[in-house]
């Protein structure tokens, strides 16, 4: 059965995502061998246990640290990579799926304690969110990630390409083969190290031709991903109800600072208009020390630009209201760090903008 490109393209993104946020704490689940009590393998399908359903899922991670006065977190991560907006539909299945799994908690009569989760999602989209889907999202704590920016264009455009040769591709499967997403994911996890080995599925593809074209296609992605090794994305945790997606182009001029400094005050600015705006972070008293770079939800945006005298001086509110304090974990030699960048406008010299 032939696939959509833009579903290809949703998981080329997710898996690519898997990759970007590598380093930052948390690992990939993939089989039920990892945790037999929540997750189960049915097939070459990963679903995780809600209280009235079994949950498919393609990407799930486990953060290596566990929050103050809360559970260990395990994170589903969607991407969808559309030409239009993600809409309502798709937040909502995303809150009813993770409303189900952190309901699926009763004690085990007679078995002794059970671990128990606290499991998030984060929506990530190629081009945005609706009106609707954002108010949902908010209201529902559902994470939202727009990667429509600048930073994110180089990869996008890669998965693009990538996706349309292995539509291509596809023509050639023995009919009526399904199109192996199993199969591309497991090769692109083994390509840039994103899973255990001994547990992805082996590798079984209907036609040769199929199969050399696919593998061509995946093994160039993989290597495009891979010579930008220094790539990566951090998750900044501010003091709002959204998650921030800091992109770094060399995470490694961020660690050389941040190591001796892991709580230091940063400069904050945005750059652009409006909901395609983009917003910077550099250390105060180094500015090109390093920069990472996100963007914010949408509605946050529509409300800065929504009255042009004001925008400044909202900008500003953004900043001390939302952005103050950032929270990053890392994973770092074996063990995860953590960082503290602090926004204040104190610090910031007279003869510097506020924005």
């Amino acid at each position: 059965m032939a696939i959509k490109d833009s579903a290809l393209r949703g998981y080329l993104l997710e898996e690519s995502l898997a990759w970007l946020l590598r380093s930052s704490g948390y690992r990939l689940l993939v089989h039920e061998n990892q945790d037999p009590v929540e997750l189960v393998t049915d097939g070459e399908t990963l679903r995780v246990r809600g209280r009235g359903a079994l949950h498919q899922v393609d990407v799930l991670g486990e953060f290596t640290f566990t929050p103050a006065f809360s559970m260990p977190v395990r994170l589903f991560l969607e991407a969808k990579y559309y030409q239009d907006r993600c809409g309502l539909e798709i937040v909502r299945n995303a809150h009813g799926v993770v409303h189900d799994v952190n309901e699926n908690f009763m004690a085990d009569q007679g078995r002794g304690p059970r671990q128990r989760y606290k499991y998030s999602y984060a929506l990530f989209s190629a081009s945005g969110f609706t009106a609707d889907a954002q108010k949902y999202a908010l209201a529902h704590q559902i994470s939202l990630v727009d990667l429509s920016g600048a930073s994110f264009a180089w990869l996008l455009g890669h998965i693009g390409a990538t996706a349309s040769t292995l539509t291509v591709a596809q023509r050639h499967l023995t009919k009526p083969a399904r199109f192996p997403v199993t199969w591309m994911r497991a090769e692109l996890r083994r390509a840039l190290g994103t899973s255990p080995l001994d547990l992805l599925p082996p590798a079984v593809v209907a036609g040769e031709t199929f199969k050399q074209a696919a593998t061509a296609a995946v093994t160039a992605f993989a290597t495009v991903l891979r010579r930008r090794s220094e790539a990566e994305l951090l998750l900044g945790f501010p003091s709002a109800p959204f998650i921030l997606p800091l992109a770094s182009e060399d995470h490694r001029r961020f660690l050389e600072y941040a190591e001796d400094r892991p709580d230091h005050t940063v400069r904050i600015r945005r750059r652009g208009m409006g909901t395609a705006a983009e917003w910077t972070l550099s250390p105060v008293d180094a500015v090109d020390a390093y920069e990472l770079t996100f963007k914010l939800p949408e509605h946050i945006e529509e409300w800065i630009s929504s009255i042009g005298e004001q925008e400044r001086r909202r900008t500003v509110q953004v900043k001390e209201k939302f952005l103050s304090a950032i929270t990053l974990y890392r994973v770092n030699g074996g063990g995860v760090r953590t960082y503290q960048l602090r926004y204040e406008s104190s610090s910031l010299s007279r003869s510097e903008p506020a924005t």
